[in-house]
């Protein structure tokens, strides 16, 4: 256990017994523990393996290469169509996760082999995500955009693609378009 880690399973929270046990089955598994965007993380030689995190009607494993884990049980959940490799295990109460106490261990264990092995899920190219025409036409229009954008990491492209490709009316793409040309000139993703 991270003390660093504590003040997650320590807090008043409605999925404070759910943490807390899903705590003892990922360390059981001789994963370190650490505090990655808020959530207690499990990583093996620094890579992520799996992830517990809550929401207001469940709390979740995710498991980051999830994708390639057999799941015979159907219990892995993709969260939205856009999530390429990461899958969750999602709990609504503590007599769930004993009753998969056993199902839990084998999937974080086949996480963890996946890991040693080095195996990752083969991510789709930017260049297959759709881009909205709204946005092809500013980046037609402003050079100086499109070669900003083309110089953005993959994720962050894919990111701003997601995001500009949601709405339905054109509008308000090209109001999200609008909003964001200044960070893509600034090398920036929708987050930073």
């Amino acid at each position: 256990m991270n003390p660093k880690v504590d003040w997650f399973f320590n807090k008043d929270s409605k999925w404070k017994e759910e943490y807390s046990e899903l705590r003892n089955l990922v360390l059981d598994c001789d994963l370190t523990e650490e505090l990655k965007w808020g959530c207690p993380c499990y990583t093996l030689n620094d890579s992520n393996v799996v992830l517990i995190h809550g929401f207001k009607d469940y709390c979740a494993l995710l498991f980051m290469q999830g994708a390639l884990i057999k799941d015979p049980k159907g219990i892995l959940i993709q969260q939205t169509k856009n999530v390429q490799s990461a899958r969750q295990i999602r709990f609504t109460n503590l007599q769930e996760i004993l009753r998969l106490k056993l199902t839990i261990k084998d999937y974080v264990k086949e996480a963890i082999e996946l890991e040693k092995a080095g195996i990752k899920v083969e991510l789709k190219n930017t260049s297959e995500f759709s881009m909205p025409q709204e946005f092809k036409v500013v980046l037609d229009e402003i050079p100086e955009l499109k070669k900003a954008f083309e110089s953005l990491t993959h994720g962050r492209q894919r990111g701003y693609l997601l995001y500009f490709s949601a709405p339905k009316q054109g509008k308000t793409k090209e109001a999200r378009i609008e909003k964001y040309i200044p960070k893509i000139l600034e090398g920036k993703g929708l987050e930073d």
